[in-house]
């Protein structure tokens, strides 16, 4: 089946590929944004994982998701921004989501969902550094 024509020049506008990867990264700018306005909260929630030191943690934790979403939105090195920000949620998914150690069966079913939408998220990732790439090339 053919697009329809409205559809793929939508899908075809650099706008809506900024506007995609701005709502792709959301969650990563608007945390980093709410560590910069909570320092406290974010320093604390940082030694409640154990991650230390906290402080070094928090400062690189805000610099990948503020620039490597930043990066992404812009069309800016997207395979180095996409794979930061994929990394950064690899690993924190495993420290801050670990579905495996959750005894009651209701709550480790909300926790599994949990890990797999973030593995989601990587793969949206992948998609955008293709995505990315070939605007670059094209």
């Amino acid at each position: 089946m053919t697009t329809p024509a409205p559809i793929a020049g939508l899908l075809r506008s650099s706008a809506f590929g900024v506007f995609a990867r701005a709502v792709l990264t959301l969650p990563y700018w608007w945390s980093g944004i709410a560590k910069l306005t909570n320092l406290k909260g974010a320093l604390a929630e940082a030694s409640g994982l154990g991650l230390k030191p906290a402080a070094l943690i928090v400062a690189a934790t805000i610099a990948v998701q503020l620039g490597g979403s930043l990066a992404l939105i812009l069309g800016r090195i997207g395979w180095l921004a996409a794979g930061a920000l994929g990394v950064f949620t690899a690993l924190a998914t495993l420290i801050a989501h670990p579905y495996w150690t959750v005894v009651d069966p209701t709550e480790r079913f909300h926790a599994l969902n949990t890990f797999l939408e973030h593995i989601g998220l990587i793969g949206g990732f992948m998609l955008a550094a293709i995505l990315v790439e070939k605007e670059r090339a094209a």
